[in-house]
């Protein structure tokens, strides 16, 4: 009797050993974000102090600076900018990872490994180190402070990634359903976009998001290539951090703020999010 309990209670005791460690990561993850959600809603002065006034009273002067109540700069053409940059690039990188994605996956070419592999070596040059090069190529063709210069960039720079992270999804896709669309007369678009893309919409979905955020957090490039035009939100979260100090809380709130979009795509599509990577996970 005894050794049909046993098992239970130790897989009952590991499961919720596990369960603890994950509400534990989790609150530790969690803990910065909620640092800086308080510190927002307090004034400069208790902000700087040290330790922090746990107990300070709250304020939404940090918010007003930031929205321009105060007489600075205002935060909408930077955030305008931001979503222009992001949401554009990521449909563009979606348009051509897509069918790339199909045709080393489902209708693999010759040495599809080896493409693979030269998607992912693109990675491995440093950012800084193609910044002067792209900088003396935007400057030469008139296209500094250029909002489309920025999606060119975030397309060339997700896609990559895309097309790796969309080919384990695709190959997941059941070859015989895309057979019996051809059989039907579907030619290769119809085929992209009423057979594949249905099937592998969570796993779309998922890479769509993180084309997004790095579109969206993406500070050196538009820090160098931009201006007053099209100037990104994290480039005007910068512009609080001054010489003079006391900004600790306006660059909180901003910072809460300007995360927001991404907080709210994240939590739109957890489900898709959570079935597109399990699609692409080794069975």
């Amino acid at each position: 009797m005894s050794s049909t309990v046993t098992p239970t209670r130790g897989r009952f005791r590991g499961g919720a050993g596990l369960g603890l460690v994950a509400w534990l990561a989790g609150i530790v993850f969690f803990l910065p974000i909620a640092w800086m959600a308080l510190t927002s809603f307090h004034s400069e002065a208790d902000a700087a102090t040290n330790p922090p006034s746990f107990g300070a009273a709250l304020t939404l002067d940090g918010y007003r600076e930031f929205f321009g109540a105060g007489g600075g700069a205002s935060p909408w053409p930077s955030l305008i900018n931001s979503t222009v940059a992001s949401v554009v690039s990521t449909l563009l990188v979606l348009l051509l990872a897509l069918p790339a994605a199909y045709a080393l996956s489902i209708r693999p070419v010759r040495k599809w490994t080896d493409v693979l592999f030269f998607f992912l070596s693109t990675k491995m040059l440093p950012v800084v180190a193609g910044l002067l090069p792209i900088y003396l190529f935007a400057k030469n063709a008139g296209m500094l402070d250029n909002i489309w210069l920025l999606v060119l960039l975030y397309t060339s720079m997700n896609l990559p990634i895309a097309v790796w992270m969309m080919h384990s999804f695709l190959a997941e896709v059941p070859v015989a359903v895309i057979e019996a669309a051809q059989i039907d007369g579907a030619r290769l678009p119809t085929v992209l976009t009423r057979v594949v893309a249905p099937i592998a919409l969570p796993g779309i979905a998922a890479t769509a998001l993180i084309c997004f955020i790095f579109s969206w957090n993406e500070l050196l490039f538009a820090r160098v290539l931009t201006g007053v035009v099209a100037e990104t939100a994290p480039v005007f979260l910068t512009g609080f951090i001054t010489s003079q100090g006391l900004f600790l809380a306006k660059v909180c709130a901003a910072s809460l703020v300007i995360s927001l979009p991404v907080l709210a795509a994240g939590f739109a599509a957890q489900d898709k999010l959570v079935q597109g990577l399990s699609l692409g996970a080794v069975k």
